[in-house]
């Protein structure tokens, strides 16, 4: 014998849908430089290039700046391997969103004291230039160190980043989904 539902019974049966309600949270730790401005790679790596120098592994940090330059914070967007990290733009940015960060310097180590940027440090360094003037955070520099932290590789003092002045389309017959980062060119969709 068959027992019928009616939709009263079976209304009841159901679980109702829950929708979890989430916050990321910035947590502070132990601060490690002063209240100087980074106004240059110079700066930068008086501040942090110590530290970074020290790891035995390919460390990429963000620097999160006040309009001034002060630094606000530091995030320690990934440890990799002995010669590669893996970043991307979404996890570097996370912290300078919530710290309402003005602008952004981006420093890594090279623990083999080579500082010429990797074709991945170049990808990586045009795609957060494109991606931080989108988000209205300016990318002030990329910084490389390595090895004894007396030499350094710049971006911005090698003349290589320029910040990108990005138009967006404001006709929709104009709008297109075709135009790709530099950075992102001559790969496969």
């Amino acid at each position: 014998m068959r027992v019928k539902k009616d939709a009263k019974n079976l209304m009841d049966d159901a679980k109702p849908f829950q929708l979890d309600v989430v916050r990321v949270k910035l947590v502070k730790e132990a601060p490690l430089f002063s209240e100087l401005p980074l106004q240059n790679p110079y700066d930068a790596v008086a501040a942090i290039g110590d530290l970074l120098c020290e790891m035995d592994r390919e460390v990429v940090c963000v620097v999160n700046l006040q309009s001034d330059l002060k630094p606000i914070n530091v995030t320690f967007a990934s440890i990799g391997s002995l010669n590669e990290a893996m970043v991307h733009p979404r996890e570097m940015l996370k912290a300078s969103i919530l710290s309402n960060a003005a602008s952004v310097m981006l420093i890594h180590s090279h623990p083999s004291g080579n500082l010429l940027p990797s074709k991945q440090d170049t990808m990586i360094t045009d795609r957060m230039n494109a991606v931080c003037e989108m988000v209205g955070i300016q990318l002030v520099d990329h910084v490389i160190v390595g090895g004894n932290n007396r030499e350094f590789f710049s971006f911005k003092e090698k003349g290589l980043m320029d910040n990108p002045k990005i138009t967006y389309a404001t006709d929709y017959r104009n709008f297109s989904f075709t135009n790709s980062l530099v950075a992102e060119q001559g790969k496969g969709r």
